[in-house]
């Protein structure tokens, strides 16, 4: 038994200097691959160099966020060839703009896989987002080298930037009732996220779906003893259209009634909703209903 035992913990022990082995194989391959594809740091000739040509770009990289990123690391951090890469031939050929990569003559997808190489962490779900599949990509909406800009280096602020594509939304924001976008109260971003989620129209994700429009229309939040159901399965969509609409509190339909009905088609018939001055038709059934986004005292959301 002891012998079966001793061979039992040989094995063991050597397929983990085996594996071992291979792991540090495999980290040692990646470390020759890594410094094979990486240009040798004197390819580098820093942001000093490029300012001798480029003058007026580096005047206005000054005041933009990504200038600071060049104090790090003792003066060595981000600069001029972490974006456009070694800038050694390019200046030993006089300026030649074929051996220095010029993202605004690149594949959006190579200029996003640049801007990515910092921003991955932040925008994980850029790749699969609508606007990276419609070629939309970093510098279609960002300025990279302006300062003093707009947040986020934005080319424009928001609303205009998003509607120079989404001209078709616009028309929205100017119906009698609408989300304060035009105004400057809300902004596209507060609801969606440009770069991508796992939900339709890019729309922001959350724990509760809800909170998309709960976090400014609190008093709908709850928790309820009594949940309204289309709350919980549909959302605040079921009922409500974001972006406006003709109707008094952004409602799908203009008859509250009509709105209750697609789901409660059967309540009115044989009760006191379908009884002479009771009718659905005179009354409106939040008249009775008011606490229709739930309730804590009440199942059938009275008051």
């Amino acid at each position: 038994m002891k012998r079966f035992v001793f061979c039992i913990a040989l094995v063991a022990l050597l397929l983990g200097v085996s594996k071992a082995g291979y792991a540090a194989s495999g980290n040692k391959q990646a470390a020759v691959a890594q410094k094979a594809a990486a240009p040798e740091s004197a390819d580098f000739l820093g942001s000093d160099v490029c300012a001798a040509c480029h003058a007026d770009v580096v005047k206005k990289f000054e005041g933009n966020p990504h200038s600071k990123l060049a104090l790090e690391h003792g003066g060595h951090g981000a600069t001029c060839e972490s974006c456009h890469g070694s800038g050694k031939a390019h200046v030993e050929g006089g300026g030649d703009v074929t051996k220095i990569k010029m993202l605004a003559k690149l594949p959006e997808k190579q200029v996003d896989a640049t801007c990515l190489g910092c921003h991955a962490g932040a925008h994980p779900n850029f790749e699969r987002s609508p606007h990276a599949k419609a070629g939309v990509g970093c510098i279609s909406c960002h300025s990279i080298h302006e300062g003093n800009t707009e947040d986020k280096l934005l080319k424009a602020s928001q609303p205009v930037l998003c509607y120079q594509c989404h001209a078709d939304v616009k028309p929205s924001f100017d119906m009698p009732f609408h989300h304060k976008v035009n105004e400057g109260l809300v902004k596209c971003s507060d609801c969606h996220d440009v770069h991508g989620t796992f939900n339709a129209n890019n729309v922001k994700s959350t724990a509760d779906q809800n909170l998309i429009c709960t976090k400014c229309h609190a008093e709908t939040r709850g928790p309820w003893v009594y949940e309204h159901a289309v709350i919980k399965g549909e959302g605040c969509t079921a009922c409500h259209t974001p972006h406006g609409s003709q109707n008094p509190r952004l409602l799908n339909v203009a008859n509250i009634n009509q709105l209750c009905n697609q789901c409660h088609s059967g309540v009115a018939a044989g009760t006191v909703h379908g009884i002479n001055s009771g009718s659905q038709e005179l009354q409106s059934c939040i008249n009775c209903h008011t606490m229709i986004h739930g309730s804590n005292i009440n199942q059938a959301f009275l008051r």
